[in-house]
Formats: C-alpha cells, structure tokens, sequence
C-alpha cells in the first residue's frame, strides 16, 4: 500500500471516530434531558384530601327529636335512664322553650331544658341541669363567683310557663330568671317561681343525639 493510499485510510478512520463520538455524546446529552424534566414540567405532589364532613343532622330523621318527650316517657341521656315526671312550657319575649323534670335511680333532681333557637344559625339548643345549693345567694346583674368560678351574666327576665305532671310549681304563673356563662363553657342559671325562693343549676350543652327513647308513655 502507498503512502497516499495510508493517509486517506487514516483520515477517514480519524473522521469516523469523530463522528461516531459526537453521536453518542448527543444520545448521552438526550438521554439526560429525557431523565430530568424541566421542574415546571413535573406534576406536582397532590395533598391528601381531607376527611368528609358529615352532613348536619336533623331532629326526627337523624336521631330521636327531644321535642316530642312527653310526661311518663323513659329516656336516655348519654346512656343513663331516666323518666320525666314533670314538665314546664315557658314563654318569653317570643321564645318558648320546655324544661322537663327527670328522675334518674340516684332520684337526684334533673332538668333538661329543649328550645329551638332561631337567627342567623338556627339550631336546637339542649342542656341538662343539675342543681347546686345556693347558701342564700341572689343573682347579682354583673359578674358572680359560684364555688370558686367566674360567671358573667347574658340574659335575664320574667317569663311566663303553664306546667304539667310532678313539678312542683302551680298549674300556670311567672318565673323570674338570670342566666349567666363561665369562660369554660359552663352555665349558670337561677330561678324562682311566683316570687318565692332563688334556686341554681348548672348545665353544659348536650348534643340532641346523646337523647334516645326507650320506652313512650302509655
């Protein structure tokens, strides 16, 4: 082989070996480009939804409406039976609300008071009072202090109420009362009927669906 004949050789092998690795090094570039996506172009990380919230419950449909509790019924309250014995239909300014005197194996005095709130959020209000003794005290119309608790007042008046079964008040007549709030929640009312003496209860609201009925009255 001549000598012009070796030179063209290894030019074009030296011309080969370039272009064959400028093709790779373009694959690897490719290749590269493909595995790392621009960030805008990845999907982001989808949070977890939250869990569904439980549509509001209706008295009636969802749970047993405390609104039909009649005297002589068994009920439940958060799983301890007790019967009504009594009940008191109060009206005032517009409102009307009941109060029912229960009895429960302690035979301890209870009362839960029912009352449809109207406004902006209408609901119904349930509250289960027991009652504390007083020691003479009268409801103050600013702050008081109740064994050692803070309760500032929200509402008070004279209302009216017609009562049926054990009660212990007359047949029709007036309440006075004072209602007052801590800032744990917990309430605080006092009433008298037809002018006699100050008794006093607390109460924390219930949920309308810690009520069940046992039995109705016959």
């Amino acid at each position: 082989m001549s000598m012009t004949s070796m030179v063209v050789l290894g030019l074009s092998i030296a011309t080969v070996l370039l272009l064959l690795g400028a093709f790779l090094a373009t694959l690897r570039q490719d290749r590269k480009g493909r595995a790392s996506a621009p960030a805008g172009e990845v999907a982001p990380v989808e949070p977890p939804l939250p869990a569904p919230v439980s549509a509001t419950a209706h008295a009636g449909t969802d749970y047993a409406d405390p609104r039909t509790i009649e005297v002589g019924d068994r009920i439940q309250v958060h799983g301890s039976p007790a019967r009504v014995i009594g009940a008191m239909y109060v009206s005032w300014q517009g409102r009307q609300w009941t109060e029912y005197l229960l009895r429960d194996a302690t035979r301890r005095p209870q009362w839960l008071s029912v009352e449809a709130r109207k406004g902006d959020q209408p609901h119904l209000e349930v509250m289960l009072w027991t009652e504390v003794p007083t020691q003479g005290m009268v409801p103050a119309k600013s702050m008081l202090i109740m064994e050692g608790v803070e309760f500032h007042p929200i509402e008070r008046g004279t209302a009216a109420f017609r009562s049926e079964g054990e009660t212990g008040t007359p047949e029709r007549g007036l309440l006075d009362f004072a209602d007052y709030r801590a800032t744990d929640g917990r309430l605080l009312s006092f009433e008298r009927i037809q002018g006699g003496p100050w008794t006093a209860c607390y109460a924390r609201p219930l949920a309308p669906g810690s009520i069940s009925f046992t039995t109705r009255a016959s």
